[in-house]
């Protein structure tokens, strides 16, 4: 009897034990769980700074402002200049507020010599300029046109409201503007 009587107790240990292991195994797997729904989520909130740090980009280069202008890039800023609030979500609230900064960078501006204008198309018509020189000082007429091609390096910070993830997104975009609108913001090459 005395035999039978210590199988019960090892019977409710090994019972003991195996429910501990299971309940460890079911709180493991339900931290993995929430452990990948946090990456997903933080990617997630990554991917939508991103989106709105290139939304802001796109509205600057798509206007003239940021090489006219560039201390006030954005129409309508939000809280400070060449700052935009983005609406992720569409619950009316700030998400994401991107900023552009620094300031549009001027990389270059080679102006266009007034040979390598093609005449029948107009934008290129508009930037000819200058005449044969006959007479006068040497070099006063160097061959330039009006126009330069300009090719800017413009930067948006994206900084989530909630979480405070910070997106980064460089981008050049070349343009054509006028010799004078790029002589104080961008070096002549």
């Amino acid at each position: 009897m005395t035999f039978q009587h210590r199988q019960r107790g090892i019977t409710l240990i090994t019972a003991l034990v195996m429910l501990v292991l299971l309940t460890l195994v079911a709180v493991t797997s339900f931290n993995l769980g929430k452990s990948n729904l946090q990456i997903v989520s933080n990617m997630q909130q990554r991917d939508e700074a991103t989106a709105a740090a290139r939304e802001t980009i796109e509205e600057t280069i798509s206007n003239t402002r940021f090489f006219v202008t560039p201390d006030y890039i954005l129409a309508n800023p939000c809280g400070a200049p060449n700052q935009r609030c983005v609406d992720t979500n569409g619950d009316g609230k700030t998400d994401v507020k991107v900023a552009i900064a620094p300031k549009p960078k001027c990389v270059k501006a080679p102006v266009i010599k007034n040979t390598a204008l093609n005449m029948a198309d107009a934008e290129d018509a508009r930037c000819s300029m200058g005449s044969a020189q006959n007479f006068g000082v040497a070099g006063a007429v160097d061959g330039n046109s009006a126009c330069a091609d300009s090719i800017w390096e413009i930067t948006a910070a994206a900084t989530d409201v909630e979480t405070e993830a910070k997106v980064e997104v460089t981008q050049g975009v070349a343009v054509r503007v006028a010799r004078d609108d790029v002589t104080n913001n961008c070096p002549t090459t």
